[in-house]
């Protein structure tokens, strides 16, 4: 079983031919309203991979709060845990993507930030069966710490999605089993530069000193690099046509704790997760994007259709 412990929002995307600079308006060509929230994303992903799933956090007593939850429901993820909070907004993202596929977002955490340790405390026999707990850091920090500490005290493996970025304290690295930053994450992380592999490495070597186990750091069309103590390791990417980027990392660390909650060993489960982010990013959306297990199965039949090639 995965928990995941994050955030809800509904995604009000739009698209256009470029993201605005500071000042500028650009005119759109669509917008929809998409169920996100890096939290709900992962869970989403985990569910549509398989794996048996619950999600801990929390909406707003509103109609996007109860929309969220449903959604989520349909894709078989266990809600149960998500509360309603009367006083506060579901949480929203602002999202622009450009014709690119880049995007850039805004978010306003709204009930995502009233989801308190006292809240989780009290859903603590939920760590007790479960194989891998999956956090980021659309909540608040002191939440997604006692979300550690709980898997930790029932032997419960820990990824932590440190995103968006934000500067952690030596007892969360210490808790963590595997973090995924992204290089500019990874950058904020260690203080410093990580634009090369070198400079990735050292980097991660950084934060491993400070008490991670193990980093995996996703590095885009780069692909990404698994880095321990005593090694590391490039995992390049697959060569698609990306139409939309926005869910890449939550497709990508869903797939990597499904597959780990399931016995696969690190190795196998980078290798599953590459796979899931190239999917995601040929269609639309956050959790419209994400692929359902039978279709990454299938990975090498898509490949063959849908590898990038230049003309």
């Amino acid at each position: 079983m995965v928990i995941v412990v994050g955030s809800l929002n509904m995604d009000l995307v739009v698209r256009a031919p470029k993201i605005p600079r500071p000042g500028e308006t650009v005119l759109g060509t669509d917008f929809t309203q998409i169920p996100g929230g890096k939290g709900a994303n992962q869970a989403d992903a985990c569910s549509k991979l398989g794996a048996d799933t619950k999600m801990l956090g929390a909406v707003g007593k509103d109609t996007m709060g109860s929309f969220l939850k449903e959604s989520l429901k349909k894709d078989g993820v266990d809600v149960e845990k998500v509360l309603e909070k009367k006083d506060y907004p579901t949480g929203i993202a602002a999202i622009v993507v450009e014709d690119s596929g880049n995007n850039a977002i805004t978010v306003a955490p709204g009930a995502n930030s009233q989801f308190t340790t006292k809240d989780l405390a009290e859903m603590e026999s939920v760590f007790q069966n479960a194989d891998v707990l999956l956090v980021q850091l659309e909540t608040p920090v002191e939440t997604v710490r006692e979300a550690l500490k709980l898997a930790k005290k029932h032997n419960v493996t820990t990824i932590l999605n440190p995103a968006p970025a934000a500067l952690l304290d030596d007892e969360i690295f210490s808790l963590v089993d595997i973090l995924t930053p992204n290089e500019t994450e990874l950058e904020l992380l260690s203080g410093l530069p990580s634009t090369t592999k070198d400079e990735v490495k050292k980097a991660g070597q950084q934060l491993i000193e400070k008490g991670v186990s193990q980093l995996i750091i996703t590095l885009g069309n780069k692909g990404s690099m698994h880095i321990t103590k005593d090694f590391s390791k490039i995992y390049p990417a697959y060569s698609v046509k990306a139409i939309d980027t926005t869910a890449a990392g939550d497709s990508y660390n869903g797939a990597l704790a499904v597959s780990l909650s399931n016995g696969a060993s690190i190795d196998e489960s980078i290798i599953f997760a590459t796979k899931v982010g190239a999917m995601t990013v040929t269609k639309p959306g956050a959790q419209t994007s994400l692929p359902l297990l039978s279709e990454v199965e299938d990975f090498e039949e898509w490949y063959k259709i849908n590898r990038f090639k230049e003309e």
